[in-house]
């Protein structure tokens, strides 16, 4: 992922990766909506390290807020002027595997895009300061000199060039 961040990679494909990650990472996995999702986003234009890595702390960091994901997603749910519309959804075949009448999987997928675009943002400008400043004064620290001489580190580093 610091290899993308200091690499050509395109400034927008890092910080979608980002959003998108973020995404996943807060719903609940183990269902039809989050396979759907992962498939899809697999395929799009973005750096697939740091839609991973984002996936995996976003899924650490999704406990903490499961009190709002359930309360928004039982907002939603309870909305009349929606329920029309859950009725309609739910009635297709293989929708119900969505799960998305589940308060915590509906309110963590709002959660998750309503924050995409503050996370684009976020993404963008971080992947902007980092390559402006960040890396090469880390480039240039002790401690990423050494941790190149690490065989393990190397490995993963020529792994993820290849990906």
């Amino acid at each position: 992922m610091i290899n993308a961040f200091s690499s050509n990679t395109d400034p927008g494909a890092i910080a979608h990766a980002f959003a998108c990650g973020v995404v996943l990472g807060f719903i609940p996995k183990g269902n039809l909506l989050w396979i759907l999702l992962f498939v899809f986003i697999f395929f799009m234009r973005i750096q697939r390290a740091t839609f991973s890595l984002t996936i995996i702390v976003a899924a650490l960091f999704a406990p903490l807020l499961d009190n709002l994901f359930d309360s928004l997603g039982y907002w939603m749910l309870t909305n009349e002027s929606l329920v029309p519309f859950y009725r309609t959804i739910l009635d297709i075949p293989f929708v119900a595997f969505t799960k998305i009448n589940n308060t915590m999987v509906m309110g963590s997928f709002v959660a998750g895009l309503i924050l995409y675009i503050p996370c684009y943002v976020i993404g963008r400008v971080f992947v902007w300061l980092w390559r402006k400043y960040l890396a090469d004064a880390i480039r240039r620290s002790k401690l990423a000199k050494i941790t190149k001489q690490i065989p393990l580190i190397q490995k993963l580093s020529s792994l993820a060039s290849k990906i």
